[in-house]
């Protein structure tokens, strides 16, 4: 059950301070998805709230539930293999249904199930997402047919994205080749665009700073990434004259 005020505004502060703390803290990954799901119940007026997880092998599992009711839906929807859950979850989009009897032709399978042990009436589908991955999704079951609120929609999905930033990072922390993939990511484009910067210096007479100004601002008027643009002038496919030129739209010089 919601709640309103100072109460929920505390726990809504509560909630993300405990989400925040995995990317400076050691955590129990499911501890902390099992408040998640709790934090949900409390703030966004839901009966319960369950949470599937991709593993290493791309196999969707339930991780987090905060009643049996709630683990058991989202055990039908893995063995229905269909569902609200299974659905964000392949697109990577939310995906709201305010009454599940309206949905036997979209879940036949699903929504039979469920008619069965009359749980629950409506069901909305979070994903848990970073840019384009997609690790999860969190379900968000009522009782009784209806729609969420589009500010309850956007805070479960603002829950639900600080809790994916956490896991991703300690993912990428156990799997140590990740991060060093990255770091190693990183300075190849560092020492390229150090290499662009002094082709433009030499010729365009230029400094430094100066040869690295054009450089960004010949990306940014491009929408480009520079680290490409770097790429281009080392390897002579982009004339280095172009970028010896200030560009017009350029009134001031940023500062690196």
């Amino acid at each position: 059950m919601s709640q309103s005020g100072s109460g929920r505004e505390q726990l809504l502060s509560r909630a993300f301070v405990k989400l925040a703390d995995t990317l400076v803290d050691e955590y129990d990954i499911i501890d902390v998805l099992d408040q998640l799901v709790g934090y949900c119940v409390e703030l966004l007026a839901a009966d319960a709230a369950g949470l599937l997880l991709v593993d290493s092998r791309g196999t969707l599992r339930v991780v987090a539930s905060s009643s049996e009711d709630a683990n058991l839906m989202e055990l039908l929807q893995l063995e229905a293999d269909e569902g609200p859950c299974m659905e964000c979850f392949g697109s990577g989009l939310p995906v709201s249904v305010a009454d599940l009897g309206d949905a036997a032709s979209r879940w036949p399978r699903f929504v039979a199930a469920v008619a069965q042990r009359g749980a629950f009436r409506s069901v909305h589908a979070l994903p848990l997402r970073l840019r384009g991955e997609t690790i999860g999704a969190m379900n968000l079951f009522h009782r009784q047919p209806g729609p969420l609120p589009e500010a309850d929609l956007a805070l479960g999905q603002a829950l639900a994205d600080v809790a994916t930033i956490g896991i991703l990072s300690e993912r990428s922390i156990r799997r140590g080749e990740v991060l060093s993939e990255q770091l190693q990511t990183a300075l190849t484009h560092r020492a390229i665009i150090e290499q662009a910067k002094g082709v433009l210096a030499q010729h365009g007479d230029l400094s430094m700073h100066a040869a690295f100004d054009r450089l960004r601002s010949y990306a940014r008027s491009r929408n480009e990434r520079l680290s490409e643009v770097a790429r281009q002038v080392v390897e002579g496919d982009l004339g280095a004259d172009l970028l010896t030129t200030p560009t017009a739209d350029r009134t001031t010089s940023e500062q690196r």
